[in-house]
């Protein structure tokens, strides 16, 4: 399964239903439907190959990747607005209620799905 990092506090932001837009500058390659781990982590990665311990906090999906604009702030918990950016709709939200470390790397990344065999997820969204 696919997995995402996004940095402290935006993935608990997520988690919790606060945040309904991710804003990034690239457009995800993710089918309709597909989930996604989503694991917080504390610094921007910036590098590819970069990778850092992060915390697995919920499971999503992505709905319109459209451009972001100036009114889309509130819903992406931004602090501001940058022309050329990329809001990814967040779908649906499956809060993990005991979330656990794992990997945090750059852009979408592979991990095993199995991880999630034994965690117990609350419906946000």
């Amino acid at each position: 399964m696919k997995a995402l990092s996004i940095v402290h506090p935006a993935g608990t932001q997520i988690a919790s239903g606060l945040k309904t837009l991710e804003i990034r500058r690239w457009q995800p390659e993710v089918q309709a439907g597909e989930k996604i781990l989503l694991v917080e982590n504390e610094h921007f990665l910036t590098t590819d190959g970069q990778e850092e311990a992060g915390r697995a906090v919920a499971v999503i999906t992505l709905g319109e990747i459209r451009a972001f604009r100036r009114e889309d702030i509130p819903q992406a918990c931004a602090s501001y607005y940058e022309d050329g950016w990329l809001a990814w709709e967040i779908k649906t939200v499956k809060k993990i209620d005991n979330p656990f470390s794992i990997r945090a790397a750059r852009k979408l990344y592979e991990i095993d799905d199995t991880v999630l065999h034994s965690v117990e997820l609350t419906n946000i969204r």
